[in-house]
């Protein structure tokens, strides 16, 4: 772009924008703070397993799953490793490494300047994996990042730099219960080009709640996050041509894809629509990070933010969740990066697209078709305050090995690793009023994930950070576990009575 157009077009962009200048806007819309104390369930914590340090770096965990016909647990981190741990706590061992070079896959390495966000994003194996003689005996699949941006991609977002892609694979062990992985190289099921770095690939699952015989059995969903940048830049998620800001469901093992290697099930809601992708389950969402089913079969998924509001959202079929117009209940006034969107080919739109971000209290719930989240809780909540929020979990919690969390929605702060309830037989309709904490128990000493996780990095010799990256994980017979990417510990949750104080 010439200056002299250039300029013209920025001017143009700023008339156009002067209707936003009256428009009030807050970064605390909730200004009653998440409470403390009151409504606080106690819960104890015991460590689990540990995984080992990866080229210097305590594990980065995202994911932990129980797989029955492995006889194992699973947990993968960005680094490339999925790991096999037995049921107390033992043998883990290096299941499955994407970087060896038989592979070929070229994972985007920890050294990238966005590696906290890319790598080895998730796993799922096939309700069928154990089940001999059934088609989706021996098969799992795994979503990660590749700097090896040759191969044509299926998916493109229409404009950015193609700085890696996201690809999803299938493996197919011969036996599920070895020691190590022992089948051949993965098939390619679909390749996502990535316009930025960040908000690519996110968790992967098959709905825990199906049974065979049930429509969605054996299908797999995918998250699939905005492509990066603040704001949406290139207006992906609302757009039903393009899988960006989306949850995917597809049927692993069919052909009708475009590309023959996947199957687009006949029930999914845009099937057939003009223009939308018949993979789409669910559009408008920025970075669906976690996924998670009730008994009954309702997902649920948490979306982060960009800079005002975290949120939790029940997801129907064909449900438009909001982004990037809103960000929870309220209208996203994004002023300057939606100028600098308008003109991104402008010098000054990495300056722009850092500046002023907010939110406006104007006609919440202001968009009949958009379906808005349970729980919502905004950025500066003195529970939260810290550089950067982002929502994690959510799980539905229906076991009664720990009686303190019986039918409860769990769902936490990442980066701080706060952890929080609402009651999951009575939803709330957004807002962070009905959001209690659960704090741990330390043989009666009541703390948090962070004094725990820092406690853990000074006795280990290392400088605690900021950070703790908190995720949940899920096992046999009502087992929660808890994740972090700075200790490399797996922590499970017990009743407060089960803890093994004094022994």
């Amino acid at each position: 772009m010439k200056p002299c157009r250039a300029l013209a077009t920025f001017t143009a962009a700023t008339l156009s924008m002067s209707a936003w200048a009256d428009v009030p806007t807050v970064t605390n819309p909730f200004p009653t703070p998440i409470e403390a104390i009151d409504g606080a369930v106690t819960v104890g914590v015991v460590e689990f397993a540990s995984l080992p340090v990866v080229d210097g770096y305590p594990a980065q965990m995202m994911r932990l799953s129980d797989v029955p016909g492995a006889g194992k647990l699973f947990v993968n981190e960005m680094a490339g490793v999925l790991y096999g741990i037995g049921y107390d706590g033992g043998g883990v061992t290096p299941w499955l490494d994407l970087k060896a070079p038989r592979w070929g896959f070229g994972l985007v390495p920890r050294t990238r300047r966005h590696s906290y966000t890319s790598g080895f994003q998730s796993f799922a194996f096939h309700p069928q994996f154990g089940e001999p003689d059934t088609p989706g005996f021996g098969r799992f699949y795994t979503f990660a990042d590749t700097v090896d941006t040759e191969p044509a991609a299926d998916f493109l977002p229409g404009g950015g730099r193609n700085l890696q892609d996201t690809v999803l694979l299938e493996w197919q062990a011969k036996d599920p219960r070895a020691a190590f992985y022992d089948g051949g190289p993965p098939r390619e099921l679909m390749r996502i080009e990535q316009p930025y770095a960040d908000h690519n690939g996110s968790q992967i699952a098959f709905n825990s709640a199906a049974s065979p015989g049930d429509s969605d059995f054996g299908l797999l969903y995918l998250g699939v996050a905005d492509g990066g940048k603040r704001g949406d830049p290139l207006d992906l998620s609302q757009d039903l041509g393009k899988v960006y800001g989306k949850i995917l469901r597809i049927d692993p093992l069919g052909t009708n894809s475009a590309n023959g290697r996947y199957g687009v099930p006949g029930d999914n809601p845009f099937v057939g629509t003009a223009g939308a992708l018949g993979e789409i389950y669910a559009y408008g969402l920025r970075n669906p990070q976690n996924l998670d089913w009730d008994m009954d079969g309702t997902l649920f998924v948490a979306d982060i933010g960009q800079a005002t509001v975290e949120e939790v959202n029940v997801v129907t079929p064909g449900a438009n969740l909001g982004w990037d117009d809103w960000e929870g209940r309220f209208r996203l006034v994004d002023t300057l990066h939606t100028l600098a969107r308008r003109v991104r080919d402008f010098v000054l739109y990495r300056d722009l697209t850092n500046d002023r971000r907010a939110v406006s209290l104007e006609n919440p719930y202001g968009d009949a078709t958009v379906t808005w989240p349970v729980v919502e809780f905004d950025h500066v909540d003195p529970l939260l305050s810290d550089q950067f929020v982002a929502v994690t979990g959510p799980v539905v919690y229906r076991h009664v090995s720990v009686p303190q969390l019986t039918n409860k929605l769990l769902f936490g702060e990442l980066v701080r690793g706060e952890m929080f309830y609402v009651d999951a037989d009575a939803l709330p309709d957004g807002g962070q009023d009905a959001i209690r904490r659960v704090l741990l128990s330390d043989c009666g000493e009541r703390k948090t994930l962070p004094e725990m996780v820092r406690e853990k990095v000074l006795a280990q010799g290392r400088e605690p950070g900021r950070r703790v990256d908190l995720r949940f994980g899920t096992g046999p017979n009502g087992w929660l576990f808890l994740l972090n990417k700075h200790d490399g510990t797996i922590r499970r949750v017990v009743s407060e009575e089960r803890l093994p104080c004094g022994e």
